[in-house]
């Protein structure tokens, strides 16, 4: 398999020092993203302990540095780069990932990409019309997906015909794993609500 991250000489010096001072055996570094493909993914660098690594982690054995790279993560992270710029400030670590917010996509994938994949191309495009979007907060091992409204749909009447007759329907329909749809937003507080009457 390619190298899926490419990791700087700079980059891996400065991480594999910063593991050193930690002083710690057998810590790694691991690279994920939260909300992959979606436009709020963010390339994730954290330190990995032996107990916190995943069974189907990706790993890449570098000569100063073990990094375990989030499965879920990888096809989000072809083209990625860490890079560390040593600058008169003091140095400056950059992730850049081209592809994290791009929608990629396979009937494989995990339920909680798909229905984000859905939420972004399909139902906020519909909801942003009327000021409003929605987000996943959570896949339950239930099969419930759990969603937070924002922007004009928070404090709007007609949220549970748009949940119930929309969305539930729309995400359903191209979800399998899905049983339901429940919303979190407290509509009672209309404070952000884009249209006040």
């Amino acid at each position: 398999m390619s190298k899926i991250v490419n990791i700087t000489e700079s980059a891996e010096k400065y991480l594999a020092n910063l593991i050193e001072d930690k002083n710690e055996p057998n810590l790694a570094v691991r690279i994920f993203i939260s909300d992959p493909g979606t436009p709020k993914a963010e390339t994730c660098l954290a330190y990995c302990k032996p107990e916190e690594a995943m069974k189907d982690d990706e790993i890449l054995k570098l000569n100063s540095l073990i990094v375990h790279i989030e499965k879920r993560s990888i096809p989000f992270l072809v083209d990625a780069e860490v890079n560390y710029d040593n600058d008169t400030f003091g140095g400056q670590l950059t992730i850049k990932a081209p592809n994290a917010r791009l929608p990629n996509i396979s009937p494989n994938s995990p339920p909680e990409d798909r229905i984000n994949y859905v939420i972004y191309n399909e139902i906020n495009p519909m909801l942003e019309s009327h000021g409003g979007e929605v987000s996943l907060l959570e896949f339950t091992d239930k099969g419930e997906a759990i969603l937070q409204f924002g922007g004009g749909c928070q404090g709007c009447g007609m949220v549970d015909v748009t949940l119930k007759d929309g969305i539930e329907k729309t995400l359903l329909e191209q979800i399998p794993e899905l049983k339901s749809v429940k919303d979190s937003t407290d509509h009672s507080i209309d404070d952000n609500a884009y249209y006040k009457g």
